[in-house]
């Protein structure tokens, strides 16, 4: 008796799971993006997160939102259907100093907790150093 019933258990576990992971799924090539060591002049603070639907159902990204004002991300508009891929483009207002962002995208996936995927964005801004013609050369001793 103990038998059939663990028999029974552990088939409706294993039904209920394999239930579980019909639908869409994300995949995300990477979920940091490292602006490294750059300036304001020299880079337009552009950057994107690519994704692919890995899952048998479309992927509908409901919500994308940043930390702050200072990051905006945009999202596909269409679902993305099965095996396909697409992008959420991310704008930095490249501030000087440290970059440590994160982008919360909200989607139907049922690979990830509750649809939530959270992206970084790492890295530091600095300032472009400005030379002074004007400015007196600093020489050694002379010999």
């Amino acid at each position: 008796m103990k038998r059939i019933l663990f028999l029974i258990a552990f088939i409706a576990t294993g039904v209920t799971a394999s239930y579980a992971q019909k639908g869409p799924k994300i995949e995300f090539k990477s979920d940091t993006v490292d602006y490294g060591t750059t300036t304001k002049e020299g880079d337009n603070g552009l950057r994107t997160f690519e994704f692919t639907n890995t899952g048998d159902a479309p992927l509908i990204i409901t919500d994308v939102k940043s930390t702050c004002g200072c990051t905006v991300p945009t999202k596909p508009k269409d679902p993305i259907a099965p095996g396909k891929t697409g992008k959420i483009d991310v704008k930095y207002n490249m501030n000087p100093g440290p970059i440590r962002k994160t982008v919360t995208v909200q989607s139907n996936a049922v690979n990830v907790p509750g649809g939530t995927v959270a992206l970084k964005l790492k890295g530091e801004v600095v300032k472009k150093e400005e030379v002074n013609i004007l400015q007196k050369k600093k020489t050694g001793p002379a010999q």
